[in-house]
Parts: C-alpha cells; sequence; structure tokens
C-alpha cells in the first residue's frame, strides 16, 4: 500500500500551511480566542479564495472533488498548523450533507453563498436538551397545516456555528413528539427566517467556534425546505456520522500535534541542571507516549477514511478510532504541559488552550462511552453473523 502524497495532495498541505502562517499568527489566534470569539470575515474568505469550502462537493455545483482521505489531510494538517480550532470542519460537513440530500435548488444555495461570503453556509440542529446521543427523545417537531405548509416548534442545542451561518439544517419528527415515533426528517432554512432565534452558549474552550441554542416558535415551512425523502431524516444523517466522527478525529490530532511540536520545541531550548530537558530520560518518555499516540492515530484514521472511500463499512472501527483517540489526544496535550512546567499551566503559551479545546472533542459526535456501545454491538453482531 502506497502512503505518500500524491502531488495535488502535496500542493493542498503546502497551500493551507501557507494560509495559516498568514492569517494565524500567535497575536491574531488570540484576539479569535479573547475578542472576536470567532475568525473574522477576511479570514473565512481567504479559506474560500484558496477554494478549501468548496472541496468534497461536486462540479456540478461548482464544487471541488475530494476523496474524504483529501478532507481527512485537510483538516489535519489545518489544525496542526494554526493550533487552533476553526468553524471550517464543521462547516464542511453541513455543505456536505446539503450537497449530498438536497435538491438542484437547494446545492445551488451553496455555492450562491459562498459567491457571497466565505462565512458558514449552514448549522447542523441535531441534539436537543433532553435528546443527545438518546435520538428518540426528540421533541422537535413539524406539523402539516391545512394550506399545505408546515410548522416546525423545539429546541436545539449545542448548534455549532448556529449564530454565524446563513442557513440551518434541522432535524424533527414528523407530527408527533412522542418516543414512539421513528419517522424524522430534514428541513433546510434561512437563519433569519421568523420565529427563530438563538443564545449563546458558554464553554471552557473553543473559544473560536460559537455554540448556542435555537428556538423554533412556530416556523412556517414549505416543501421547498425539505432536504431528503420525508421520514428518513435520521437515516440520511447517519450516512454520514462515520466521516464526522473521522474528521472530528482529524482535527483532534492536527491539536496534538501542534502540543508536541511546542512541547520539543520548549524541551530543546530549555536548559535545567547544566542541559536541555530534552535529554532528560523522563521527558523523553512523555515525549515517546505522545508520539506513539500520534502515529497509531493517524495510521487508523486514514485505514477509515481508505475504507470510507471504498465504500466498505468501518461503522465498529470509526466507534473505536473516536473513542480512544480523543482520550490520547487530550493525554499528548497533558503531556506538553507537564513538559512545560508551570509555564504550561499559564496563558503564556498555547499547549492550556488546546489542552481545553481537545476536551471538547471527546464529546462531539457522540460521547466515549456512546461509541464503545456502538463498537460492541457491531463487533458482537458481526461475530454472531458468523455462527449462524
Amino acid at each position: 500500500m502506497d502512503f505518500s502524497f500524491s502531488e495535488d495532495q502535496e500542493l493542498m498541505i503546502d497551500s493551507i500551511k501557507e494560509f495559516a502562517a498568514t492569517y494565524f499568527t500567535d497575536e491574531a489566534v488570540k484576539e479569535m480566542y479573547e475578542v472576536h470569539h470567532g475568525v473574522p470575515d477576511e479570514v473565512q474568505d481567504a479559506y474560500r479564495d484558496l477554494g478549501f469550502a468548496f472541496m468534497g462537493l461536486t462540479e456540478e455545483v461548482g464544487g471541488i472533488p475530494a476523496t474524504r482521505i483529501d478532507l481527512g489531510i485537510l483538516t489535519e494538517t489545518l489544525y496542526r498548523a494554526t493550533g487552533c480550532m476553526t468553524p471550517f470542519m464543521t462547516a464542511m460537513l453541513a455543505a456536505y450533507d446539503v450537497a449530498e440530500f438536497g435538491s438542484e435548488e437547494q446545492c445551488q444555495l451553496i455555492v450562491d453563498h459562498y459567491e457571497k461570503t466565505g462565512n458558514c453556509f449552514a448549522a447542523m440542529c441535531l441534539s436537543e436538551p433532553g435528546a443527545g446521543s438518546d435520538n428518540m427523545g426528540m421533541t422537535t417537531t413539524t406539523k402539516k397545516q391545512a394550506d399545505g405548509t408546515y410548522i416546525l416548534k423545539g429546541q436545539k442545542t449545542w448548534v455549532t456555528n448556529g449564530a454565524c451561518s446563513s442557513y440551518l439544517v434541522v432535524i424533527a419528527k414528523d407530527e408527533d413528539p412522542a418516543r414512539e415515533n421513528k419517522n424524522m426528517s430534514l428541513w433546510l432554512g434561512p437563519s433569519d427566517t421568523p420565529g427563530v432565534s438563538t443564545a449563546a452558549l458558554t464553554k471552557l474552550g473553543q473559544q473560536t467556534v460559537p455554540f448556542v441554542d435555537v428556538f423554533f416558535d412556530d416556523v412556517v415551512l414549505t416543501e421547498a425546505n425539505r432536504l431528503g425523502e420525508a421520514g428518513q431524516g435520521w437515516l440520511l444523517l447517519m450516512k454520514n456520522f462515520e466521516f464526522e466522527r473521522c474528521l472530528v478525529v482529524a482535527q483532534g490530532l492536527g491539536l496534538a500535534e501542534a502540543a508536541l511540536d511546542d512541547a520539543i520545541d520548549y524541551a530543546l531550548d530549555r536548559i535545567a541542571f547544566g542541559k536541555p530537558i530534552a535529554d532528560n530520560p523522563r521527558v523523553q518518555d512523555l515525549i515517546t507516549e505522545s508520539k506513539r499516540t500520534i502515529l497509531y492515530t493517524r495510521m487508523m484514521l486514514y485505514l477509515c477514511l481508505w475504507m470510507l472511500d471504498q465504500g466498505m463499512s468501518c461503522n465498529a472501527e470509526v466507534a473505536m478510532l473516536k473513542s480512544e483517540s480523543t482520550k490520547t489526544c487530550l493525554k499528548v496535550a497533558d503531556n506538553a504541559i507537564e513538559i512545560f512546567g508551570g509555564l504550561g499551566y499559564t496563558e503564556e503559551v498555547r499547549v492550556g488552550r488546546i489542552w481545553k479545546d481537545l476536551r471538547g472533542n471527546a464529546l462531539a459526535g457522540g460521547t466515549c462511552e456512546v461509541m464503545d456501545y456502538i463498537a460492541g454491538r457491531a463487533i458482537v453482531n458481526k461475530y454472531r453473523a458468523r455462527k449462524k
């Protein structure tokens, strides 16, 4: 198997690094986290102008075809080069879903949007206060009216980019909020539709990616807002859950690499007892543990992305990867703080901020406990099938 990058991938990596060096200086990132609480428009416009916002979309809708491996490389490289969270990955996933499930007119909205602005196209509205991993506990509903319109009512939470996206992708139960109702549909509508409002959520980390509660108070929708087939919303979303989790891992991998890069550079320069602390066996143990985590995570990540590109089932593999890597990549940042010593526990260096960002990734796309459940169920079922 060839593990080398293609010429196009090498060019993409170089372009990402140049983009990061231009717009994500230490001072600029500090302002994004502490002042803007987001990524400025000029940075998002530059990301679009370089073509990254269109990657993964088909040529028919004005996109740039890319494999899932390409998008994994893009994400890992971006987060290592910037050392911070950005809204780009989540925005990519939302556009990806609309392009795959939407009508020709809805797909065209993506291109029209990005021609006007580099800001996020759409935010995914999935979780609810009483329904995170327990999707059947969802109570947001759409009810059909006599005039053929639909009334959307309910609340979504942990909506990433919900306050800065032009559109919202919403999953809601059809007609009845009862737990037994498995009919759910996807809807796409402008975020400024009457009846839509948001409330900001305060987080420990990931300050450049705004999270909000979104409230839908008798929002009027039409069939033109429907995304995909009626009643099949959850099944449609499930098609890309594995890909989403892979990109969450790619984010964490890039951030972990950035933390290790900083820690090793510091260890080579910091002199204690007459020599660099990089020569201390205990520090070398921490570096080795961290590097091992990064290598193992990368190999498993690109295996899963390759399987997705081949159309292969990898439900268990992705769940195990997501569960394990979000814990071990967090440990890489923890090791980096340990290497920096007291300095690592201050805001003078970025490893503490990276640690807080990585802690949030353990919850994104499904908790570690839910991932273990998914993997365990899939593995047992696979072995059970062999016995039949």
